[in-house]
């Protein structure tokens, strides 16, 4: 069994000359969600653009929900500069693909008038492209496709192999290195869950949206209006996370336990075998037609809709449980961010540098099993700082009682102070110090963070959300056009695209069954 040591003797135990170095090397990864927009701010009916490959293969460019929800993915990087160069780069070049097309800022979507103009997105005509298909059309029948064209941003990141050893030595541990690397990410994961309200305090950048969204939906939420169709609310952070946004009623039921990695896959994998009742009155297939893959509480593991996800790298034809059951955690996934308007690529190294900090200190930090009474704190901390995270005064539930929210903060951030100033002696600079010191001064005056920001441009313009969308997406788009690629070069996209479609066609070529076995293979796998 690894000793429990305190984040001070974690903190002590890395101070040392000959293990500084294991901290550096951390790896990290983007996922960036953008809808395509007409000029006139309207969601896009256009086919992918065929120049930019399969989205079916393609490694960096696909699409998540719609036809029109572009998804750009970068490799693995220990380099905070390769990254956005990467990052950037993929947007440059998709943009010279697009026409006059635009990619939309912000989280919450542009104006919808219903939700019939939304495509779901086309894989081609594979078993393996058409699961991908349908799984999205079960989404559509279970939420409806507004809540599924909401954007943001993933967080990927990693330890380097370095880091697992000189822990493993620092704790005594003496179970396999697979084990304890999944019992560390676990550890890092429950903690997300006690502290990940600060993500979106400081990083929640959708406080408005269209009241098209809404689509005539009832809501005890008080919103004010603004402009011709805008709603918002004075406080809030990231209406994209709260219960308009992503949200899975039949899901509040599971108890998914994060107490290990094996607990962690038996909760999940239960509920993909657990029938909704709700879910069985869609029906899984009319006549010839499917409506969604299955009747469970999870069609697949990617609509266990959490706020960080374990990951595994997947092999040929892998599902995900499998995979980290065989080969343990390798990353993490981070999914509250929002898409930052004030960033042409929807993100900024200082959130990111920010984010490195705050996942280094939720791993060393001792993090105990979460109980259900403790999930319910965090999902009402979490709900509270979405919809009224800078309001004055806002009180938190800690496991001491109530605590404002500033002065919560305040004693995470001297914690944090702690391991930017490891962190910061490890990579020999002091860039994690001065991005925890600005972050701060965001703790401090709540007028400084994204999401006030972005509703003081609304309401000092008298805009709408829709028509700054317009003028961000369009300001952005000729920007990332006149700058010349950075990391990769054109031949380098052209080749993607041509293997990217190589690709699909031989998975096309290769299928051998009926869609209706494939499917019921798919599924027991």
């Amino acid at each position: 069994m690894a000793t429990c040591l305190s984040l001070t003797d974690m903190l002590s135990g890395f101070s040392s000359a000959d293990r500084l170095s294991s901290l550096r090397g951390i790896r990290r990864g983007l996922e960036r969600e953008a809808l395509r927009i007409t000029p006139e701010g309207r969601l896009s009916m256009q086919d992918h653009p065929a120049g930019l490959g399969a989205a079916l293969t393609h490694s960096h460019i696909t699409t998540d929900y719609a036809e029109s929800m572009m998804e750009f993915i970068t490799p693995a990087s220990d380099s905070m500069e390769s990254l956005l160069n990467q990052l950037g780069d993929i947007h440059r070049h998709a943009l010279r693909h697009l026409g006059q097309e635009r990619l939309w800022p912000l989280s919450m979507p542009c104006f919808i008038g219903d939700q019939t103009p939304i495509r779901l997105a086309q894989y081609g005509h594979s078993n393996e492209g058409r699961v991908k298909t349908l799984y999205r059309q079960g989404l559509h029948h279970r939420y409806g496709s507004l809540m599924q064209v909401i954007s943001g941003v993933h967080y990927n990141f990693s330890m380097p192999d370095s880091f697992w050893s000189e822990w493993q030595e620092i704790q005594a541990a003496k179970c396999q290195c697979k084990r304890f690397i999944s019992d560390g990410y676990m550890g890092l994961i429950r903690n997300v869950y006690r502290f990940g309200w600060l993500v979106p305090y400081l990083f929640g950048a959708s406080p408005a949206l269209c009241s098209s969204f809404l689509n005539g939906r009832p809501t005890s939420l008080p919103f004010q209006s603004l402009g011709k169709g805008t709603l918002y609310l004075p406080y809030a952070t990231s209406l994209r996370l709260s219960d308009l946004g992503y949200t899975n009623k039949a899901q509040s039921v599971l108890s998914i336990n994060h107490d290990n990695l094996a607990s962690y896959v038996g909760s999940v994998r239960r509920a993909l075998h657990t029938s909704a009742p709700e879910f069985a009155a869609i029906g899984v297939k009319e006549g010839d037609e499917y409506r969604q893959l299955n009747d469970k509480v999870l069609q697949l593991e990617n609509e266990l809709y959490a706020p960080i996800r374990p990951k595994r790298s997947l092999r040929n034809g892998e599902r995900t449980l499998c995979a980290l059951e065989r080969r343990g955690i390798e990353y993490i996934e981070l999914r509250t961010l929002d898409v930052n308007p004030f960033s042409p690529l929807g993100v900024e190294a200082e959130q990111l540098r920010f984010l490195d900090l705050f996942l280094v200190w939720c791993l060393l930090r001792p993090s105990p099993a979460l109980d259900e009474a403790e999930m319910a704190r965090n999902r009402r901390n979490l709900n509270k700082v979405v919809l009224e995270g800078r309001r004055p005064g806002l009180q938190l539930e800690s496991e001491r009682g109530e605590l404002s929210l500033r002065d919560w903060g305040e004693q995470l951030f001297d914690e944090l102070a702690l391991v930017a100033e490891l962190l910061d002696k490890a990579y020999g600079r002091i860039q994690y110090q001065l991005t925890l010191q600005q972050h701060r001064a965001w703790l401090r005056d709540p007028s400084l963070t994204l999401s006030a920001r972005l509703l003081d441009t609304l309401l000092a313009g008298e805009l709408d959300n829709g028509v700054l969308g317009r003028q961000l997406a369009e300001r952005y788009g000729q920007q990332l056009l006149e700058e010349p690629l950075r990391f990769w070069d054109e031949e380098y996209f052209a080749e993607e695209a041509t293997a990217s479609l190589a690709k699909q066609a031989d998975i096309e070529a290769a299928d051998h069954l009926s869609f209706d076995d494939f499917l019921s293979h798919y599924l027991a796998r």
